[in-house]
């Protein structure tokens, strides 16, 4: 693969990256309710949500998708119940300090986590689309498909972690802000409302390579 082929992907996927997403709403409001460390555990299994997603695309799935009106119904059905579902969990739940002692009384587990970035990454419409419709347009003809598709797919994963970090970091900076429990709890009901919006988003989401 040509480096400048690489250099145009590296700018299409950083752009895509840092527009903040499902992903990177569920790391912030992870950061608050958990902390950064936990965090990462959230957005690992995101980035292996974006490999799964890759790799059923290079398969013939995501194709089948973009083809199939019920298949992409489905799929755009449950990734809006899934985001939805986050969101009302989001805006019901207490909340949380953000002190040492707090952590020690947070039930979500590192696995939990995992699983969670994890759907929320192979449930995304969106993600399907992008690895369908825009990333077979960096595959050069000739070379080795699997190569090159591991190769996207990683720096595309790299471009996501360092976006979750960035937002994540630049959340931490309001730290002080949301220490009172007051603004804690307006902080859930703002992100859980940003989730069933976003949920709701996909719902219009259409099956098009656009």
């Amino acid at each position: 693969m040509p480096f400048s082929t690489w250099l145009l992907f590296c700018g299409v996927a950083l752009l895509t990256c840092f527009s903040p997403g499902p992903g990177v709403l569920l790391a912030i409001s992870n950061s608050v309710a958990v902390g950064p460390r936990h965090t990462m555990f959230s957005s690992l299994g995101n980035a292996a949500g974006l490999f799964v997603v890759s790799g059923a695309a290079t398969a013939g799935m995501g194709a089948l998708l973009a083809v199939s009106a019920s298949a992409f119904l489905v799929v755009k059905i449950v990734g809006a119940g899934y985001l939805i579902y986050l969101g009302i969990k989001q805006w019901r739940s207490a909340p949380l300090r953000l002190d040492a002692s707090a952590a020690t009384h947070q039930p979500t587990t590192p696995g939990k986590l995992f699983l969670q970035g994890l759907g929320v990454a192979v449930t995304n419409p969106k993600a399907i689309l992008f690895f369908t419709a825009l990333f077979p347009q960096f595959l050069v003809p000739g070379e080795s498909l699997v190569l090159q598709t591991v190769l996207l797919t990683i720096t595309f994963t790299a471009l996501a972690l360092v976006s979750h970090a960035f937002y994540v970091g630049l959340f931490r900076q309001l730290r002080r802000f949301l220490t009172e429990a007051r603004h804690l709890r307006l902080f859930n009901r703002i992100s859980g409302g940003l989730f069933v919006l976003l949920g709701l988003s996909l719902l219009r989401l259409r099956n098009r390579a656009a």
